[in-house]
């Protein structure tokens, strides 16, 4: 039995019965010595309440990304220390358990990617307006960085709007040499099919049914739905632009993440243009 207990234990004896605090530990067999003992560890009363705030902040985030962002703000701790006051302090979330699925192969024979603006990756989350009202969200991905290259929010989309979204992208990275998409109306077109050629690109759609053959921008859509739109509330598509513009600044340059071993996307992607340079 652990030492709170038997201190739990018997100080409820002593309220019921009314008897001393000797004659409770008689009773239980427990000693006089844990009983009276406190702790002198040091509560970590700022380093519990940054923790907290980030925590309140980042509705979304597990132990890990926090404690990645207090070592980067000087704070001595190693992750033992910050996923016990996680979960001391509560803060844990609970995740969803995706139903069981069938089995399934992955596509084979695609190739590596070994280098930036390589290949990206684009699809559409939907949300709304806080009157009802629908708009969508064009996401562009890096795959080998994880940097969200452009969230693009309009009330619908065309296919000649998609291929705007593209040159403007194309002008700030030059081109990719593969985009991998869905089987939208948007994307199957010809339009993009058209777009595609004239720049050189290769069109990678994913198969029928098949999302895993666009993970990457699939990852990202549920983050950019749980951490963004589904804590936000949009009074006009330009407060959903702005807010959303604010989501990608903070995903590319102040995000931990996970796959990046901790880096953000901006710093990963600086990091291969040095290892590049020096090559």
């Amino acid at each position: 039995m652990r030492p709170a207990v038997r201190r739990e234990v018997a100080g409820h004896l002593q309220v019921t019965y009314d008897i001393s605090e000797r004659r409770a530990c008689q009773a239980t067999g427990f000693g006089r010595s844990s009983q009276r003992y406190r702790k002198r560890a040091d509560p970590q009363v700022a380093l519990r309440m940054r923790l907290k705030e980030l925590a309140a902040a980042r509705v979304r985030y597990g132990y890990r990304r926090p404690h990645i962002l207090l070592r980067r703000e000087g704070w001595e701790v190693n992750h033992k220390r910050t996923y016990r006051i996680y979960r001391d302090e509560g803060l844990s979330i609970r995740s969803k358990l995706p139903k069981r699925k069938r089995a399934w192969r992955y596509r084979q024979g695609r190739p590596g990617i070994g280098e930036p603006n390589e290949v990206w990756a684009m699809d559409f989350v939907s949300d709304r307006i806080f009157d009802g009202r629908p708009f969508r969200i064009l996401t562009v991905v890096d795959c080998h960085t994880r940097e969200a290259l452009s969230l693009t929010p309009r009330a619908n989309f065309r296919a000649y709007q998609v291929t705007e979204a593209l040159d403007a992208l194309v002008k700030l990275r030059g081109r990719p040499k593969s985009l991998r998409v869905d089987n939208g109306p948007e994307f199957a077109g010809r339009m993009l099919d058209q777009w595609a050629y004239l720049n050189g690109v290769e069109i990678d759609f994913s198969r029928p049914g098949k999302p895993t053959d666009n993970a990457y921008v699939e990852s990202f859509n549920g983050r950019l739905q749980a951490e963004c739109l589904n804590a936000s509330w949009f009074l006009s598509l330009a407060d959903a632009r702005d807010r959303i513009e604010d989501w990608r600044c903070h995903y590319n340059e102040d995000r931990p993440h996970t796959a990046l071993g901790g880096l953000t996307p901006r710093a990963f992607a600086n990091q291969a243009v040095t290892a590049r340079e020096l090559a």
